[in-house]
């Protein structure tokens, strides 16, 4: 099962997380998600457990629980959703153009 963890301390790390599910059974992967720019912590992530009724147990004990001085939010992940990528993250704009740019005719 997979698990989204919310609320996260930004100092947690990797290890941090999967030590907190481990008390609970089998951590197959856990990732604490680092913004691309900064590569500081977002605040989330995600920890896979092989065995669903250990993973619902976590859940269950671990959801609004302080962890690191915060209260943290535990849930089973949802599938992601295939979204068409928004036009403000760059690639493909559309838009309106006049052509009166640069060194070209004048209209």
């Amino acid at each position: 099962m997979n698990i989204y963890v919310s609320h996260l301390s930004f100092s947690a790390s990797d290890k941090d997380l999967s030590d907190l599910f481990a008390e609970y059974g089998e951590v197959s992967s856990a990732k604490v998600i680092l913004d691309r720019d900064t590569g500081r912590s977002r605040g989330f992530g995600f920890v896979e457990m092989p065995n669903d009724e250990e993973a619902n147990n976590a859940i269950g004990s671990l959801n609004q629980t302080d962890h690191m001085g915060k209260t943290i939010n535990v849930n089973e992940a949802k599938p992601r959703e295939d979204r068409p990528r928004s036009n403000f993250g760059g690639g493909n704009r559309g838009g309106y153009n006049d052509r009166r740019g640069g060194g070209g005719n004048s209209w």
